[in-house]
């Protein structure tokens, strides 16, 4: 793989500076070109240009390629002035596929919501197996970085990275399918339709389909061929699997389902039942997703990961017969929360303190339809907790689980996740005697 003219990456996170690093070693002397729509382009050995100024680099074609971060939109009408200009636009992922696909299994993991998870189990049941698996994508190494290191790669990843994916896979595993990311994408539709790009294209790759993707209509219009499913587990496969999990620190309902979805790819990829087991009884929960902390007598869930009220429902079903406090609500995205509403009485949740925006229609709902639940609106997270620790006694698990992205207070939903802890550390844990 050569590059005869400069390279545009566009976008400055985690796979920008794995690209550059790809690139830097591949040619040394090749211009490199960076541009971001906001915060700091820290790019080693780039030249900056500025998002306004685009138009004219393409109309002047001071490139000839673009990179795209995942978190660039590719709808994002620079792109069609460079498709127009005949100037390729790709991604740290296709380029992972023109260098490195040939003589590597590849198992590609999305879904709304579980897909790390599942990706995480499934690389330990294979490893744990004694396969030679690599984990890249989301989680683990962005794709460049894990070159073709390992026999086996797994990617987990985003409606962002499949939407444009250039080759395909030896398996595919859809978890759920649910709305998401529409500022994105531009319409829930498109949404479906970029996810599902995945598995909506002819070849002979197997697909794994978790319990919510099996019965949804546009996914099983996206397989095609119902040939390509893998096998369900056999009824001593499951019930082993289901007696690993209750011992594991896998948590909910939901998280079951996504070990059943884990062994069936780790089996179909040459996994061991043992493998598979050994696997979930490694498997320790992902920073921010139902990560318990325990100060004093509150048991505090951070589930800051959770951008959907689906995300959201999960987490309260995973506490049966608890007292909870619930803290909800984040950037607008469009997302009905009324169903949410309905399931909080059930689900234990005593408290309910909302954040901007999104938190503004849950508050209403939750009080038309379940006014049993003390509803506290706050302006910020600090807020939030500053007031459910003036109601201690109405709960003994407080849960963030927003149901939304954070980026209307927060960074990223690491970032909103690390508050959360800090402030319950200081708000519940008890004074040194």
């Amino acid at each position: 793989m050569r590059f005869d003219e400069p390279v545009l990456l566009y976008g400055a996170g985690k796979e920008a500076l794995s690209t550059r690093a790809f690139l830097q070693a591949r040619q040394p002397d090749l211009k490199v070109f960076v541009a971001v729509d906001s915060g700091d382009a820290n790019i080693p050995d780039t030249e900056q240009i500025a998002a306004a100024a685009l138009p004219d680099a393409i109309a002047a074609r001071r490139f000839g390629l673009i990179v795209k971060s995942p978190g660039v939109s590719r709808y994002k009408p620079v792109f069609a002035l460079a498709q127009s200009a005949g100037i390729p636009v790709t991604s740290n992922l296709n380029l992972w596929g023109a260098a490195y696909r040939q003589g590597r299994y590849v198992i590609a993991i999305t879904g709304t919501k579980g897909k790390s998870t599942t990706a995480t189990l499934a690389h330990l049941m294979l490893t744990h197996s004694g396969v030679d698996a690599g984990l890249a994508g989301n989680v683990g190494l962005a794709p460049l970085d894990i070159a073709d290191r390992h026999a086996v790669i797994l990617f987990e990843l985003s409606s962002y990275q499949t939407a444009d994916m250039d080759f395909l896979p030896d398996m595919a595993a859809i978890t759920n399918l649910y709305p998401e990311h529409v500022d994105w994408h531009g319409s829930v539709e498109r949404y479906y339709a970029d996810k599902l790009h995945l598995v909506d294209r002819d070849g002979p790759f197997a697909i794994a389909l978790g319990a919510a993707a099996s019965g949804n209509a546009l996914v099983a219009g996206a397989i095609r061929d119902p040939s390509r499913l893998l096998p369900e587990l056999t009824a001593d496969e499951a019930g082993a699997i289901e007696d690993a999990a209750a011992r594991s620190r896998l948590r909910g309902a939901h998280n079951l389902d996504n070990a059943r979805l884990a062994a069936r790819i780790a089996l179909g990829a040459g996994g061991t039942l043992a493998g598979v087991l050994q696997g979930i009884a490694a498997f320790r929960p992902l920073p921010h997703r139902l990560e318990e902390h325990v100060f004093g007598d509150i048991v505090a869930v951070d589930d800051s990961i959770s951008t959907t009220p689906e995300a959201t429902k999960a987490a309260l079903a995973a506490y049966p017969g608890r007292r909870i406090a619930l803290i909800a609500g984040g950037h607008e995205r469009q997302q009905d929360y009324s169903g949410l509403a309905d399931q909080l009485a059930r689900r234990g949740v005593t408290t309910l303190a909302t954040l901007p925006v999104t938190g503004d229609r849950l508050a209403r709902a939750t009080r038309d339809r379940a006014p049993a639940i003390l509803v506290l609106e706050a302006p910020d997270l600090d807020a939030a907790l500053a007031a459910l620790a003036a109601q201690r006694q109405r709960f003994d698990t407080l849960i963030l689980s927003p149901g939304a992205p954070s980026y209307n207070q927060f960074k990223n939903f690491e970032q909103r996740g690390a508050r959360f802890v800090d402030l319950c550390r200081q708000f519940f844990l008890p004074a040194p005697g």
